[in-house]
């Protein structure tokens, strides 16, 4: 009988090396930024810089994904397989091909960047210069209770303001600002595995936020990240027209990601269940962080999709 390793090819191996379920965290922000600028900027959406984009965020994303398990790895971390286990732990590749993958894939995601600097300007070169800087001190920020922010920052708003730049050509605060829900929720990503490594991370001095946090102060923390994203939508959106702020408000028809409660609501029981002693499959548990990835995808995309509708409703007005 064939052993997992026999049977996983070799693209196979890198793909799960990269962990490709973490890959809409990274993309999204890309797809909504492009379109913030097409259908608020008023730009036409060149989809080939787009396709651009997204294709060097994916590979500077299994880049940081591979070079992050490899220093954990190090560390003595994440040495039992969990649903997000990326290629060491499986005993797919050692170490020091997944060291050698990271490097490849960065320059890749690099030259791919250089083409946007070439086409677009400075503003992306310093952009990417920020973005592959946090993505390459990640592991060692994360060590210091600094990986939120990271990732936040990284792929939250640099990645809706890159694509924004290169959609547009220009500087703007809309793109920053209006990524904060959706970094929110990558944020959301990221605790839901540390959470569920406490123990091991403790045991190894890994200081990270849900470290310091602890089991219920961890829960009432990926409940705001969950919770409180939704509700800086509808603030985006109702708040400006309302109180009349001189500020540009999100389309009405971004409100359309509401219809995400239902997931999110099950995220929440689930993290509940934790500290409250539910009953329940403990594999619930174990596996939020990817459940919490899809939330976010489904999230990302209402989100998207509310901006074209918009701008579609806009078209058909004119």
């Amino acid at each position: 009988m064939k052993t997992e390793t026999e049977k996983i090819g070799w693209l196979g191996k890198w793909l799960v090396a990269g962990r490709p379920w973490s890959l809409p965290a990274s993309v999204i922000p890309v797809i909504f930024g492009a379109s913030l600028a097409a259908t608020v900027g008023w730009v036409k959406l060149q989809a080939g810089l787009l396709l651009l984009s997204m294709m060097a965020m994916v590979f500077l994303h299994m880049a940081a994904n591979m070079l992050s398990d490899v220093v954990d790895w190090q560390r003595g971390l994440d040495r039992e397989i969990t649903p997000a286990s990326g290629a060491i732990a499986r005993g797919l590749l050692i170490p020091e091909q997944v060291f050698t993958g990271s490097i490849v894939f960065f320059v890749i995601g690099s030259a791919l960047g250089l083409v946007l600097v070439y086409l677009r300007g400075r503003l992306v070169l310093y952009t990417g210069l920020f973005g592959l800087s946090l993505g390459v001190a990640y592991p060692w920020l994360k060590k210091e209770a600094m990986g939120d922010l990271a990732v936040f920052i990284d792929f939250g708003l640099l990645g809706s303001f890159g694509a924004w730049v290169v959609q547009t050509g220009q500087f703007s605060w809309l793109p920053v600002i209006w990524a904060v829900p959706q970094g929110m929720l990558i944020v959301a990503i990221l605790h839901a595995n540390n959470w569920r490594d406490i123990l091991t991370d403790c045991e190894k001095k890994i200081s990270t936020m849900a470290n310091h946090l602890g089991d219920r102060g961890s829960r009432r923390y990926y409940g705001a990240l969950i919770f409180g994203s939704m509700a800086l939508i509808v603030a985006f959106v109702l708040v400006p027209p309302l109180f009349g702020l001189d500020f540009p408000s999100l389309p009405l028809s971004v409100l359309i990601v509401v219809l995400s409660w239902p997931q999110a609501w099950k995220l929440w029981k689930k993290a509940r269940g934790k500290n409250e002693g539910q009953t329940g499959d403990p594999a619930d548990f174990i596996s939020l962080d990817g459940a919490t990835a899809r939330y976010s995808l489904s999230f990302g995309l209402l989100a998207v999709c509310g901006l074209w509708l918009d701008y579609l409703i806009g078209l058909l007005k004119s």
